[in-house]
């Protein structure tokens, strides 16, 4: 079973703090109590209420805010806080019971095309995971039913799952003119119907938690390290526009080559493999002048 980890992160009201979870604790739906009686529904909740400055808790997929009461400052008691709601999902606890009814949010998901013509990035309003996921069958895609699900359409050749997108990359034999409704609609559905986009055990969310990308990094030398952050801020935000991503595979200071995997959307563009590798490769050569020569793109 995998250990929840729990982060702060503040909010824009400094009344509000968000307690981030490296998992999901409800199917995509969202709480909200402003009492302790309200929170009958919640065990977490309750919990929480019995700390003296708690106003009020809401509970969504991924992430737990709590509105405090004056008498306190944030910077004061938010790591206590912090480790309660850790400590106590990783005895056991219920979050929030099966029976209670969420606050209706409605779920939208809508389409957009991307640089590859094979791939279309499907946008919802919600949070659907909190890590990256490619399957390019559906013997891969046992950790996510909402991938396995989308194999049974004859014309879905693969299945990239990041943040709150969808991508799907189809077969040539159809056309995103007449499939692109029946699967936005599709994916609207399975998300409003609070299934398990992938499972908690699912092994990527695993190997690509914050925890075990950290070990990774810190085993990196200098100039890797300095390739993988110039990634991380200049390369990976515009990607991932795009319904793609991008990941640092190795760097050889001999050669002075770098080895990039491209996801999703990227991987498999008639364009992109040229365009991504003379960008990254222009931009590593420039920022790391004499250490970089060759880039070279490898589709996931």
């Amino acid at each position: 079973m995998s250990t929840y980890k729990v982060s702060i992160q503040a909010t824009n009201n400094p009344s509000i703090v968000k307690f981030e979870l490296n998992q999901f604790i409800t199917k995509h739906q969202s709480f909200e109590f402003n009492n302790i009686d309200e929170a009958k529904s919640s065990p977490l909740a309750q919990q929480l209420f019995y700390l003296p400055f708690v106003k009020k808790v809401y509970i969504t997929s991924n992430f737990i805010a709590v509105e405090r009461y004056s008498i306190v400052e944030w910077p004061d008691v938010q790591e206590e806080v912090a480790e309660q709601i850790q400590n106590y999902l990783n005895d056991g606890g219920i979050a929030v019971e099966e029976t209670a009814t969420a606050k209706k949010v409605p779920v939208t998901v809508y389409a957009e095309s991307t640089p590859n013509p094979s791939v279309m990035k499907f946008v919802a309003n919600k949070k659907l995971v909190a890590a990256t996921f490619e399957f390019t069958s559906i013997d891969e895609a046992k950790a996510s039913p909402l991938a396995s699900e989308l194999f049974h359409f004859p014309f879905v050749k693969s299945v990239f799952l990041d943040e709150n997108y969808v991508s799907v990359t189809k077969y040539e034999v159809a056309d995103w003119n007449d499939i692109s409704m029946e699967l936005r609609e599709f994916i609207r559905t399975f998300i409003e119907n609070g299934k398990d986009v992938v499972t908690a055990d699912a092994p990527e969310v695993v190997k690509k938690s914050t925890e075990a990308l950290d070990q990774t990094y810190e085993n990196l030398d200098d100039t890797s390290k300095e390739i993988v952050n110039i990634l991380e801020e200049y390369i990976k935000p515009a990607v991932a526009s795009d319904g793609g991503n991008i990941q640092f595979e190795s760097y050889d200071a001999e050669s002075k080559k770098v080895k990039v995997i491209l996801q999703g959307a990227c991987s498999g563009c008639p364009s992109s493999t040229f365009t991504l590798k003379n960008g990254i490769e222009n931009m590593l050569k420039e920022m790391l002048k004499g250490r970089v020569e060759t880039v070279e793109a490898i589709n996931g």
